[in-house]
């Protein structure tokens, strides 16, 4: 076996905790330490330590200080941010080994203009679109065009820069919204107007070294608030895999089409792409077509397919920043996994903080919670962000995953919890569960 290794994973949310808990699984984990971490990341006395160090995923100096400091082997960056930040960038330079690909190769998410260009480049299937800067020119486009549009932000909105117009007067207030409101802050300098697709969605997420591609199960993340995918959007209110809409045959041919040439395009660029690429992809009558790139694992994705890969993280994310990616087999457990998320009351809007959570010592089976916006106060945990935990389960099937991850949702409890009590249904009902454009 390699030698132990010093890790630091940047992050703070649910994503961040369903990866320590998976990292802390590997017998080549000498010490975690997570940046920030929350409340359920910090193990201090476990007997491989879990500890979180209070520098922001977004302090690129702070943590290139912490690596050093704490002799990091390998550093795994959760979030979008940092990434596009060059964190990863900074901590290379540091000595470090990356699991994470640089701010070149980030700007597949951290720019819709770049992706949806780059597409185009390569040939990649995708939805027609136009770019534009300012708010007249955008308005005109809007009445010039024959076909029902979505308007995006182009720069990284936590998850909440799509708005999916009904009529042409929303689609003028969306641009109004994002160009003149500001609503995104700069995440809105520059707008996408894109053809509105229709069909199921699913998330397809792959591991990389760039050269290697090793795709996950598919997912599918539920985006709106309210049950029957009513109501805003939001970071993502749970998610389960593999989908049934997608088999390994649709997962083989995606990979080959969409995911290998993305990664081989990135690296003809001088954009080497190491990490998670995850494609967003929506099905529709004329074959696949791709809604986005992000840079990073998905959340809630993320809670849904940890529980269900059977290979040492650890190895996964070392064989990637090494480039020794095709010398691994990456295995997965049959049967399925799902996770609902808790949120807090108000959100995705202005939400509160500071209510107690209870519940979270109750034994449960093949289940497990996973901390998102938690923080300590005392010895109490405390709701401190939007979407609060998410509750994980796995089985045989979907039917049980879903049973041992509502079970988990009955047992904790603060107040003016929201959830959605649908998770997976359609998929259940008909097995052809309708996405939505992110």
């Amino acid at each position: 076996m390699r030698p132990p290794l010093n890790l630091l994973l940047v992050g703070g949310g649910g994503r961040e905790h369903a990866l320590a808990w998976k990292l802390a699984q590997s017998p080549r984990l000498r010490a975690l330490f997570i940046a920030p971490g929350n409340a359920g990341t910090e193990q201090p006395a476990a007997a491989v330590p879990l500890i979180n160090c209070p520098v922001a995923a977004d302090d690129v100096p702070g943590l290139t200080a912490l690596a050093r400091e704490r002799a990091i082997d390998l550093a795994l960056i959760g979030p979008e941010v940092p990434l596009a930040l060059g964190l990863a960038d900074a901590l290379r330079a540091a000595g470090v080994a990356v699991f994470g690909p640089a701010q070149a190769a980030a700007q597949i998410e951290a720019s819709k203009a770049f992706a949806k260009a780059f597409m185009l480049r390569h040939g990649l299937p995708t939805a027609r679109y136009a770019v534009f800067t300012d708010f007249y020119p955008a308005v005109g486009h809007l009445l010039a065009v024959d076909y029902p549009v979505v308007i995006k932000a182009s720069g990284l909105a936590a998850g909440k820069g799509v708005i999916v117009p009904d009529c042409a007067d929303d689609a003028e207030a969306a641009l109004r919204q994002i160009m003149l409101d500001r609503d995104f802050g700069a995440a809105g300098d520059e707008v996408i107007i894109e053809e509105r697709l229709t069909g199921a969605e699913v998330s397809l997420l792959a591991f990389t070294d760039g050269t290697t591609v090793r795709a996950m199960p598919p997912a599918q993340d539920h985006k709106r608030l309210l049950a029957g995918d009513q109501g805003p959007n939001t970071g993502g209110m749970g998610a389960y895999a593999p989908a049934p809409l997608a088999g390994p045959e649709a997962v083989a041919d995606w990979t080959r089409t969409i995911l290998q040439p993305a990664v081989d395009s990135l690296r003809a660029e001088g954009r080497p792409f190491v990490g998670v690429l995850y494609a967003g992809l929506m099905l529709t009558a004329a074959g696949p077509r791709l809604l986005e790139f992000n840079c990073r694992f998905g959340d809630p994705e993320t809670q849904a397919l940890l529980p269900l890969l059977e290979t040492d993280l650890v190895e996964i994310a070392d064989a990637c920043a090494h480039g020794r990616l095709a010398e691994l087999d990456v295995c997965w457990r049959p049967g399925a996994a799902a996770c609902v998320v808790l949120a807090a009351a108000g959100y995705p809007g202005p939400y509160t903080k500071g209510r107690v959570i209870t519940g979270l010592d109750t034994p449960l089976q093949d289940a497990v919670f996973f901390h998102a916006g938690t923080a300590r106060a005392g010895d109490q945990i405390v709701t401190a962000g939007g979407r609060v935990l998410a509750a994980a389960g796995w089985g045989p099937d979907l039917p049980a995953a879903l049973a041992r991850a509502y079970q988990a949702v009955g047992a904790v409890h603060f107040e003016g919890a929201q959830y959605r009590a649908d998770i997976g249904r359609r998929a259940l009902a008909n097995h052809h569960p309708h996405g939505e454009q992110p």
